[in-house]
């Protein structure tokens, strides 16, 4: 017996001709008559389900002798196809990593669960929006049957507040996530790589106090949007995600992702222009850190005779010479390094094979 559910959409007088369909499905022969879309999709969701109860409870016996037999290729009817391999994949990347523990020690349930795997690995898959998401797990794709949960019965709903947890317990899943990931590859998190950007949203999004007019990436100024900042360690992986209002300056975000982040003192910070601002470097000096930035500079002043080579990672010369080193007064005059409000700033030019400065 198989529960179809109280909420049986297909009219009673299409039954008969739903039950021969399964009825033929089942059996391996194909309809004699085309059917409504509809009607096939759901003759073929049930069959899916009836052969799945099946294999639960059968234990089939497996002749020992081999049982070879021959078929025409030409003949075989493809029914629901479905992609298999790069699910199986993503699936067990997350599983390495140890994902779905980590958001079952966050409270989520067994349909809340399926949920955010399938739409992380949707993402990883075929990334759309959650509504193409939502179609592709319900009928091109075989992560149901890999998260044994059946997407063909879960509304549309259901995806969207899954997102919800998600971001509430967002901090704890990427630190947990970073140092699996550490744990697996065994490196030590030196670099941090950090940039930002911003989505726009369709409509007023009232309900959403972060979002806000400002200078949009994607040429969408007639919408409000919210800005995205994204740290990557030196070797790819994500470390720490945030999300600011849409009216953020660049530059006001760096402390908060580095305190976020517990840098330790003495780190070196590398920045481009955008976040290179007089009060981040006073900050970044107040606190101990290091820090490399982009010349706003846009005459760039370079003396190749007074330069020195070395080859980068893949190979190319790049040159380098010390332009000045600017040191502030109070070290001129011979004062404690602590007296200092900063410390002695070293401009580099660089110039590359290629001739880029």
């Amino acid at each position: 017996m198989l529960n179809l559910g109280r909420h049986f959409e297909v009219e009673r007088e299409l039954w008969p001709e739903l039950c021969t369909r399964i009825e033929q499905i089942l059996a391996g022969q194909s309809a004699l008559f085309e059917l409504p879309v509809g009607l096939e999709q759901e003759a073929q969701a049930i069959c899916a389900k009836i052969i799945a109860l099946r294999g639960n409870r059968v234990n089939e016996q497996v002749d020992e002798i081999p049982d070879f037999r021959q078929i025409d290729v030409n003949s075989v009817e493809l029914i629901s196809p479905r992609s298999v391999g790069t699910e199986h994949v993503s699936l067990h990347a997350l599983e390495e990593l140890g994902l779905p523990k980590i958001l079952e020690n966050m409270g989520f349930n067994g349909p809340q669960k399926a949920a955010a795997l399938a739409n992380i690995i949707g993402r990883m898959c075929e990334p759309r929006s959650e509504l193409a998401t939502w179609n592709w797990m319900k009928n091109k794709s075989t992560i149901g049957e890999l998260l044994e949960f059946d997407f063909e019965s879960m509304p549309l709903m259901q995806l969207y507040r899954t997102s919800d947890p998600l971001l509430k317990h967002k901090e704890v899943i990427e630190d947990q996530v970073f140092e699996n990931v550490q744990n697996l590859f065994g490196f030590t998190a030196r670099v941090t790589l950090y940039d930002l950007t911003n989505t726009f949203f369709e409509g007023h999004a009232a309900e959403n106090e972060r979002a806000n007019h400002r200078r949009s990436k994607q040429k969408r100024f007639d919408c409000p949007l919210i800005t995205l900042g994204l740290m990557l360690d030196g070797s790819g992986f994500v470390r720490r995600s945030e999300v600011f209002e849409g009216s953020v300056s660049e530059g006001k975000t760096l402390q908060s992702m580095l305190e976020k982040l517990d840098a330790p003192k003495g780190a070196l910070v590398v920045m481009d222009a955008g976040i290179a601002s007089e009060e981040n470097i006073e900050w970044l000096s107040e606190q101990g850190f290091k820090y490399l930035v982009v010349s706003r500079k846009r005459k760039r002043e370079f003396e190749m005779q007074e330069a020195i080579k070395i080859l980068s990672a893949s190979g190319h010369e790049i040159y380098l010479h010390r332009q000045h080193a600017r040191v502030d007064q109070a070290d001129a005059e011979g004062s404690s390094p602590v007296q200092s409000k900063k410390p002695a700033e070293l401009t580099v030019a660089c110039w590359s094979q290629q001739g880029d400065q």
